[in-house]
């Protein structure tokens, strides 16, 4: 399935799949590392009616897969907040994965230094705190038989894609961008944000433990929450009703909030 811009765009930075004109809330969802916008495109059948699902796209993943992806961080947050402003044109909700959560993050600190429209709730997943530095060795430039190893510990790539030779050599670029992105990423400290944060983790997820997901508390002088989940790093997957739940429950209490603030929305 193709995915085509927002009515908002006129790039594919951003896709809104069921698009919703009259809704009163716009979910952005921030994918992984070697992920694609289509990765959340279930969950739009589980939003509350009144929230309308935007997937966002990176260079060099899902249908921009020939595009060169990005190897650092702030460029990429550069892009982004060019690329997505035109969708900031109703109250908004960001939710990021892995990657995606520092993504998010950086990008709604960037859009406050800017002086423009700010997320009302910044949902954060299967993320360490952005302070805390990684205790593991950077990966994105190991030999590819190490870096696979590395992946598989991750467990969110089937073995099956992993042992095809001709179908990684396709993916690395990409993966290794992601990586080399994550692993350069230079943590500046600046005032905790103004709104909301909920943070989700895995039981089992080896690369963010409670404590360094308990630390997003630190960046928001708003409410905080944070939530475990069975499963280990991908347990967006493995957990999807649960998470789905809590998300969406979320969303409700936005809405209602927002509603109260706005009643003409």
């Amino acid at each position: 399935m193709k995915l085509t811009p927002t009515p908002a765009t006129s790039n594919m930075w951003v896709a809104c799949p069921a698009p919703k004109p009259q809704a009163a809330l716009r979910l952005f969802c921030f994918h992984y590392a070697g992920g694609s916008g289509l990765s959340f495109r279930p969950w739009l059948d589980w939003l509350p009616l009144n929230v309308e699902g935007c997937l966002v796209e990176l260079p060099g993943h899902g249908m921009r897969l020939s595009e060169p992806p990005f190897t650092r961080l702030e460029p990429l947050i550069a892009a982004l907040h060019q690329a997505l402003l035109p969708s900031f044109t109703k109250p908004f909700v960001f939710f990021g994965h892995s990657m995606g959560a520092l993504v998010s993050f950086e990008l709604a600190r960037r859009l406050r230094r800017e002086q423009h429209p700010l997320p009302l709730h910044l949902f954060v997943s299967g993320q360490r705190s952005p302070q805390i530095p990684d205790p593991d060795r950077p990966i994105h430039a190991l030999p590819d038989s190490e870096f696979l190893d590395e992946l598989r510990r991750y467990n969110g790539t089937p073995e099956a894609v992993l042992a095809n030779t001709e179908l990684m050599q396709l993916l690395l670029p990409t993966l290794r961008a992601d990586f080399a992105a994550i692993e350069t990423y230079d943590y500046s400290d600046e005032p905790p944000l103004d709104f909301p944060i909920g943070v989700l983790g895995g039981l089992q997820d080896w690369k963010a433990d409670p404590p360094s997901l308990e630390s997003w508390r630190e960046q928001t002088q708003a409410i905080f929450d944070l939530r475990l989940f069975p499963g280990d790093h991908f347990f967006i997957y493995k957990a999807q009703p649960q998470v789905l739940s809590y998300l969406c429950q979320g969303l409700n209490q936005i809405l209602n909030q927002t509603s109260d603030r706005q009643p003409n929305l």
